[in-house]
């Protein structure tokens, strides 16, 4: 029983945090899981996840971010996702193609469709089963950020709020594209109850594919 799930959502959403313990519930239960994150997750993809999130790489193109996204994005799918789905295992990834579509093709303003074609290229029609978009206003997940000194802070954390905002509504924008994959979890509330409402949206998932 192998299924590919993905978390998305907007800097502070606490995608990351859930992600984690998701993870233990389900292993709970029984199941195989794999947790992994993009860009990174191998070797290769976590080297350009640092070329990316450089903060002193103010200069990078944004057709040339894309690009560096799809290409780690091409590594880790063969490298990890694959091998622990032909293994019948659960993936649970932080962040997949939406996150392109998303920071890219919306917020940079490249399109949607641009951004998804050389993801397709990358991905050969390995998208998730289920997505968990983490919803939150960037004001508040900005100030998690600010509160969270363990965090990872980069460069994409650096920009400005109103571009924050466009990537929420390119996160809504494809909630109303995929519909049949995609679910909202309200991650304004209290973490403990976040977790809760995103383990009941696997369960059900789960649950339809018996």
């Amino acid at each position: 029983m192998s299924y590919f799930i993905t978390l998305e959502g907007g800097e502070g959403s606490g995608k990351t945090t859930a992600l984690a313990k998701l993870a233990e519930r389900l292993v709970a239960d029984g199941f195989e899981v794999v947790t992994t994150r993009e860009p990174g997750g191998i070797e290769i993809a976590e080297k350009i996840r640092e070329v990316i999130l450089d903060r002193s790489h103010t200069a990078m193109d944004a057709r040339t971010e894309a690009l560096l996204y799809a290409a780690a994005r091409r590594q880790h799918l063969v490298e990890r996702v694959l091998p622990a789905l032909q293994a019948g295992k659960i993936v649970l990834c932080d962040r997949f193609v939406d996150s392109s579509l998303a920071y890219q093709g919306h917020a940079r303003g490249l399109g949607l469709d641009d951004v998804l074609a050389i993801n397709e290229f990358a991905i050969e029609g390995h998208m998730p089963e289920l997505t968990l978009y983490f919803d939150v206003n960037p004001k508040t997940g900005l100030a998690r950020i600010d509160l969270d000194q363990g965090r990872e802070f980069n460069r994409l954390d650096e920009e400005s709020l109103a571009f924050h905002y466009k990537v929420r509504e390119g996160y809504l924008l494809l909630l109303g594209r995929y519909p049949e994959r995609m679910q909202l979890i309200n991650a304004e509330n209290e973490l403990d109850e976040v977790v809760s409402d995103a383990y009941e949206a696997l369960q059900r998932f789960l649950a339809e594919k018996k």
